[in-house]
Parts: C-alpha cells; structure tokens; sequence
C-alpha cells in the first residue's frame, strides 16, 4: 500500500468518472455544496464512487476514482455546476472519522496505474465495439453524431460511452474496475448486448453529445 490521500467522497449511483474523461454535476444538496466549496478552497479534488446499497450512509465500493475540479459555476442559491476531469483510480483504504457534512476517506491510488498511455484497441475490437454502439443508441432511440464517434481515440470512445450509457450500478462498477481498455471495451459490448436483448433492457430517448 502506497501513502494514502485524504480526499471527500461523493457517493452517486450510476455516475462513474474515468482517467482523463470529464464528468459535469449539479450540485444542489447542503453537503456536496460544502464539499465543493471546501474542495475549492484547497485542492479542488473530489473522489467520485458509487454506493452499494440505499441506506443512509450507504456502504461505498471499494474502488472510484479521483477528480479535479476544472470548472466551478457558483449559482446565486448556493448551488454549483462543476466539471470533474479524472485523474486516477483509487481504493478505499478505510473511511475517516470527521467532523464534515460529508464524507471523507483515505485513498490509496497504488494499485492502479492510470497514467501511462493505453495500448490502442485491434482494430476488430474498435469496429465491434463501434458497430454495438449504433445498435444500441439505435434501441435507445439516442441520436447520436457518428463521424464526430469515429474520431474519438480509442480511450475517450469507451470511457465516453461507459459513462453515458444507462447501465446498472454494478455493470457500471465493472468498467470502473476493468484493469485496460481492452478489458473494458469487451465488458462493454457484452453489457450493450445484453441490454438489447432483455425485453425494456434499453428505453428513452435522448441526445447524446
């Protein structure tokens, strides 16, 4: 176990923040808006990580990831609209006790390595996972840009979509802990698939960006 960092957390199902991927969220209750002013008094990072359960306090997976905050518009109510940009994976090595509205734990990034450059998808996986992608914005009735898709690199392609699709918490936990892009693509279409094929699986239509 590497040193470890204190950081807040923000416990949000279905929400998952990548390595270099930028995540925005709108700020509205008492303890987030006092975690983000707090984290922008001081180093702007926040860890964002899902909770297992629905009790209050939820019990928190073990693995998030760590985020800086890159853009901070402070609303006139004390709410915030901010941009999270990923900077790391980390495990929780245990929650601290604090005197904060919110919640705080000591990270220990050491198990991860985030920070090298992924090694590029085969060129069969990418046109699969391309080709699932259609499928499944197709089923979800979402409109999507697809020449702007085909020139994302392969990193922001999975990472954009992992974060965007509708997926269940634990799927979502899945590809947060995937340990590369090429393990995280193959979970990926395998969840894609499946939502196509179970009956109401993919529903709603929105505008992907």
């Amino acid at each position: 176990m590497g040193a470890l960092l204190r950081i807040p957390v923000f416990p949000l199902a279905g929400a998952i923040l990548f390595p270099g991927a930028q995540l925005p969220l709108h700020i509205f209750e008492p303890r987030y808006r006092a975690m983000v002013a707090d984290a922008l008094a001081g180093d702007r990072l926040i860890g964002m990580v899902q909770p297992r359960d629905q009790h209050e306090p939820p019990a928190l997976f073990e693995v998030g990831c760590l985020g800086r905050i890159v853009g901070a518009d402070p609303l006139d109510d004390g709410r915030y609209n901010i941009v999270l940009e990923g900077l790391g994976r980390f495990r929780i090595a245990r929650e601290a006790e604090v005197g904060t509205l919110y919640r705080q734990v000591d990270a220990d990034r050491s198990p991860f390595d985030d920070h090298g450059e992924p090694e590029p998808l085969g060129l069969a996986h990418r046109a699969e996972l391309e080709r699932e992608a259609r499928r499944y914005a197709d089923a979800l009735g979402y409109s999507v840009d697809w020449s702007a898709v085909h020139q994302l690199d392969d990193e922001m392609l999975v990472n954009g979509i992992a974060q965007i699709a509708p997926l269940d918490v634990g799927s979502k936990q899945a590809l947060l802990e995937a340990p590369d892009i090429a393990a995280r693509c193959e979970l990926l279409v395998q969840f894609m698939q499946f939502q196509r094929m179970v009956p109401g699986g993919a529903e709603g239509p929105e505008t992907l960006q």
